[in-house]
C-alpha cells in the first residue's frame, strides 16, 4: 500500500511559494471529484519553519471545529498575503535601537505568536492532529535535533502553536522559543525546552519524514514523497566581500544573513540528492533543483521534488512587501505549471487511494 508524504521546506515569507503550489494540487484533486482536506490524502505531512506553519495548518484541528483542519491551502496562501508584513515588521524604534538586527533579533515574535494562536488555538497538541504530522526544531540546551510528531508517542505532547513557534525561531530573526513539554509534567510543573528554527539542520524535512515513515513500518517501495521547496537563492556570494566579512558579516541581516542561507540551501540540496537515490529505482536527473518528470518515467517515480532558483524575486526570508509577496505567489504558480506532469501524477495517485 502506498504511503504518501508531503514535505515543505523552511524559507520565511517564501512559504508563499509552496502554499501557492498546494492550491494547484487541491484544484487538481477537486477536478477528479476528490474534495477531502489534504490531511486525508497524505499519510504524513512534514514542515520546517515556514513549512511548519503550513504542515500545522493542514493537520491541526480548527479551533471550535475539531473535525476540520485549521486551514486549507488557499487559507494559508491568504495568510502569507495578509499577515506577512505584520510578522516581518521591524518597526522604526527596533531598527534604530539594534542597528537593524545586528545586536538583537530583528523582529518581535509577538505578532507571529498571536497569528499562530488564532489559527491553531491555544490548547491543541501534536497528539490531537487530524493526521500524522512532523515539525522539526533544535534544542539549544541539550544541543540536539527535536522532532515534534505524533508518529512517535514520545514526541507528541507539545502545543501546536508553540511547536511551530519553536520551529520558526530563525537565529537573528526571532528569539528562541520556550516550548512546554507536556509529557514531562510532574507535580504541576511543566518543563520547557528552548528551541530554534529546525532549518539549522533540516530545512528540507523530507529525510526526517522518511525516517519516521520507516519507524512506522513503511517500506521504501511503498513510500511516495512530494517535497516542496521555497525557491533557492541564486545570488552569488561575492568572494571579495565574503573574504573580509568575519563572523559579523556572515550573520548580518544587512547582508541577508548569508550563513543561514548557505546552511538552509546546503541541507535542502543534500536531502533531495539522497532521497532521489533512495526512492527512485532509476533516479532521474535534476534540473534547477527539481525532479525531471517525463511521460516515460512518471509512473516509476516515488520521490518528486519541486523547486527552482529564485529569479525576479527577492530571495530574502523577510521581504514581506506586497509587491514581493505577489511575485512569490506568481513564482509558485509558474513553478506548478512548469512541473504540471509531476503534480498530475501525484494527483492521480492520491485520488486512487
Amino acid at each position: 500500500m502506498a504511503r504518501f508524504i508531503l514535505s515543505i521546506d523552511g524559507g520565511g515569507i517564501r512559504g508563499t511559494i509552496p502554499a501557492a503550489i498546494l492550491t494547484v494540487l487541491k484544484d487538481k484533486l477537486e477536478k477528479r471529484d476528490k474534495r477531502l482536506p489534504l490531511h486525508r490524502y497524505f499519510h504524513l505531512i512534514a514542515g520546517t519553519s515556514t513549512g511548519a506553519i503550513i504542515a500545522a495548518g493542514l493537520t491541526c484541528p480548527k479551533p471550535g471545529k475539531p473535525a476540520e483542519p485549521a486551514a486549507d491551502p488557499r487559507t494559508l496562501l491568504d495568510l502569507y498575503k495578509r499577515k506577512g508584513a505584520e510578522i516581518f515588521n521591524i518597526g522604526l524604534f527596533r531598527k534604530m535601537a539594534n542597528f537593524g538586527g545586528l545586536f538583537e533579533e530583528r523582529y518581535d515574535a509577538a505578532p507571529l505568536e498571536k497569528i499562530l494562536r488564532q489559527m491553531l488555538g491555544e490548547k491543541s497538541e501534536i497528539k490531537d492532529a487530524l493526521g500524522k504530522v512532523l515539525i522539526t526544531a533544535y534544542d539549544i540546551h541539550a544541543r540536539r535535533a527535536v522532532f515534534l510528531t505524533n508518529a512517535d508517542k514520545d514526541h507528541e505532547r507539545f502545543l501546536f502553536w508553540q511547536a511551530v513557534r519553536g520551529s520558526s525561531a530563525a537565529p537573528t530573526y526571532f528569539e528562541p522559543a520556550m516550548v512546554e513539554d507536556l509529557a514531562g509534567q510532574s507535580h504541576g510543573q511543566i518543563p520547557a525546552i528552548p528551541l530554534i528554527d529546525g532549518g539549522v539542520f533540516a530545512n528540507d524535512p523530507a529525510m526526517a519524514a522518511y525516517v519516521e515513515g520507516c519507524k512506522l513500518g513503511w517500506r521504501d517501495n511503498d513510500i511516495v514523497i512530494l517535497s516542496l521547496g521555497t525557491g533557492s537563492a541564486n545570488r552569488k556570494i561575492p568572494y571579495q566581500q565574503a573574504k573580509s566579512w568575519g563572523a559579523g558579516g556572515w550573520i548580518n541581516p544587512a547582508n541577508d544573513t548569508p550563513l543561514i542561507s548557505v546552511l538552509m540551501q546546503g541541507q535542502s540540496s543534500t536531502a533531495s540528492y539522497q532521497l532521489n537515490k533512495l526512492l527512485n529505482l532509476d533516479p532521474p536527473r535534476f534540473s534547477d533543483g527539481a525532479t525531471v518528470v517525463t511521460t516515460a518515467n512518471r509512473k516509476a517515480l516515488n520521490y518528486f521534488r519541486l523547486d527552482a532558483p529564485l529569479v525576479g524575486v527577492n530571495d530574502a526570508l523577510d521581504d514581506a512587501t506586497p509587491d514581493n509577496i505577489s511575485k512569490l505567489e506568481r513564482f509558485g504558480l509558474t513553478l506548478a505549471e512548469k512541473h504540471d506532469l509531476a503534480l498530475e501524477e501525484i494527483a492521480d495517485r492520491l485520488a486512487a487511494i
